[in-house]
């Protein structure tokens, strides 16, 4: 596990992506004064209309987010931990729309990290109707968002470790599930049961797997674009698959009982189709049966 103190220093790289306020002054250096650990209640409760799709957005800095899904009476629940007054969550909420957003931290000048500094977000989400969206910085995520009623799910990050999983099928068919990464290390697990018609990944450099096990309901078109990077797929062997290579591949192993033709690898089965476009700038790609 990274320490939090990398995690600040790590989002004054990634400042482009970063979904809190961060004001760099002219001075040289700067102290990021830590306090008391706080463990902050979040609550967002359910609305009015329990058909209406929820907007769901997480705006988060740096640190440590976990979200699962769990047996809860609000649309959001759990508890921030800090001990920086200025990384303080901010809530707000107009109708059906919720925006959940790390304080704003100023910086004037490098700063001077003199004590571990804290963030962590534990939610847990409700399995009514929701689009979420998820817009972090450098940081470690664990996800699991099996069982949810997604309508949409988009996720940017930038400097990333991140382990994202549906250990259940979504309650309702996904439109569209995008991640954008950046120099990151992203592992998502069972995509079937995201239950999404279209899904698109793009990634930087970085370690990037996407396994597509689960209960698959209905074809999904899938298209992937890295730059120099590790990239792993894996299929399960009964299903069928299409996947179609771009770019300029330096590497390329499989594992199974691939049928290849020309940039095109396949697999037979029954049931719905998974079609894979694959763009890479440069790295190693593994296509895996199982």
């Amino acid at each position: 596990m990274v320490q939090k103190k990398l995690f600040l220093i790590l989002i004054m790289l990634t400042l482009a992506s970063l979904a809190c306020s961060i004001n760099f002054g002219n001075s040289i250096t700067s102290d990021i004064k830590t306090g008391p650990r706080v463990s902050e209640q979040i609550t967002i409760p359910q609305h009015d209309n329990k058909s209406e799709v929820a907007d769901i957005t997480l705006a988060f800095a740096a640190g440590e987010l976990t979200i699962s899904e769990g047996e809860t009476d609000a649309l959001v629940e759990g508890t921030a931990t800090y001990n920086v007054m200025d990384l303080a969550p901010e809530i707000t909420s107009i109708g059906s729309v919720t925006k959940i957003s790390t304080g704003n931290l100023d910086i004037n000048g490098i700063p001077n990290f003199q004590d571990k500094i804290e963030n962590t977000w534990d939610l847990t989400l409700s399995d009514l109707p929701m689009s979420l969206t998820i817009k972090a910085g450098a940081y470690v995520g664990d996800y699991e968002l099996g069982g949810l009623s997604l309508k949409n799910l988009t996720i940017t990050d930038g400097a990333a470790d991140v382990e994202l999983n549906f250990a259940q099928p979504n309650k309702i068919p996904m439109q569209s599930f995008r991640y954008e990464t950046g120099a990151s290390s992203v592992t998502i697990s069972n995509l079937a049961n995201a239950n999404a018609g279209t899904i698109i990944f793009q990634g930087g450099a970085g370690s990037f797997e996407l396994d597509f096990s689960g209960e698959l309901q209905n074809d999904i078109n899938a298209f992937i674009e890295t730059g120099l990077c590790s990239l792993t797929i894996s299929v399960p062997k009964n299903q069928k698959v299409e996947i179609l290579l771009e770019g300029g591949l330096s590497n390329i192993s499989t594992r199974g009982n691939w049928e290849i033709s020309n940039n095109t690898y396949s697999l037979n089965g029954d049931g719905p189709t998974i079609s894979i476009t694959i763009e890479m700038g440069a790295g190693n790609l593994v296509l895996v049966s199982y």
